[in-house]
């Protein structure tokens, strides 16, 4: 196994991508420290990590909060006895027109989808080089991290900055042996999609499901993306076939944005 006796904390690990990823990192060899908001689906997620036999943590935290971030990074040490790899997946859409964001629409996604980066390699990277040992930041960006789309230009603008972020990141930890890259995703079948759509019809009158249509409909591949999908790319990035990569936001749709 690729992974086998590394420690991984995950966050946003609940659900979608982020529970996609604990379950194939698992499957890797690794111990998953699980953190989100949602204790009741960490546990499902524990269970179904502890079935393929990997040890698990639970760690619920807000994202945004840096003390709260560092706190999760310790316990995920504690608990599992090491600390190798951090995965900054936690992330939130917001589908709006410019003219119509209001403050606290923009300060709540940029807590989530840029501070909790900031937050979450800062606590990954001193673990790292405190522990003595190289270590892997791996943060979710996106498509719209690439192209910004409309109705989704605050939220494009968030993963621009994640992509700045793993850059910059990238360049300053090199030093000390640590890799920064990020995952873009693009139209993937989960939960966060489902609210997508339905934002997408109540601001345009399309039909339900509509939006969700079109967009796939311009998949080369020709089918919606699937967690497991990233996963697989976040499972690379883990690993030390990676080793020589690092400050990549790399692109996993599909066909869908092309750089």
């Amino acid at each position: 196994m690729k992974l086998q006796g590394k420690t991984v904390l995950v966050t946003g690990a609940a659900q979608g991508i982020g529970r996609g990823i604990a379950l194939r990192l698992a499957r890797d060899g690794a111990n998953i420290a699980l953190l989100d908001l949602n204790r009741e689906k960490l546990e499902t997620v524990r269970e179904e990590t502890e079935a393929l036999g990997r040890k698990a943590c639970v760690i619920t935290a807000d994202v945004s909060k840096r003390d709260e971030i560092r706190a999760a990074v310790d316990r995920a040490e504690s608990a599992l006895g090491g600390f190798d790899v951090m995965i900054n997946n936690a992330g939130i859409a917001q589908v709006n027109p410019i003219a119509s964001v209001t403050e606290s629409e923009v300060d709540r996604i940029l807590d989530v989808n840029i501070k909790s980066v900031i937050w979450g390699m800062q606590a990954a990277a001193a673990k790292f080089i405190a522990r003595g040992h190289k270590g892997k930041i791996i943060n979710a960006c996106s498509i719209a991290g690439h192209e910004g789309f409309a109705m989704l230009g605050v939220y494009s603008a968030t993963k621009f900055a994640v992509r700045g972020l793993t850059q910059a990141a990238a360049r300053e930890y090199a030093g000390a042996g640590i890799t920064v890259n990020a995952y873009c995703p693009g139209i993937v079948g989960t939960d966060m999609w489902l609210e997508i759509d339905a934002r997408f019809a109540e601001l345009t009158g399309s039909g339900k499901g509509e939006t969700y249509r079109k967009y796939v409909d311009g998949i080369a591949l020709g089918r919606a993306q699937t967690a497991d999908d990233v996963a697989a790319l976040v499972a690379f990035l883990s690993s030390e076939e990676s080793d020589y990569i690092t400050g990549q936001s790399i692109l996993t749709d599909g066909g869908l944005v092309y750089r």
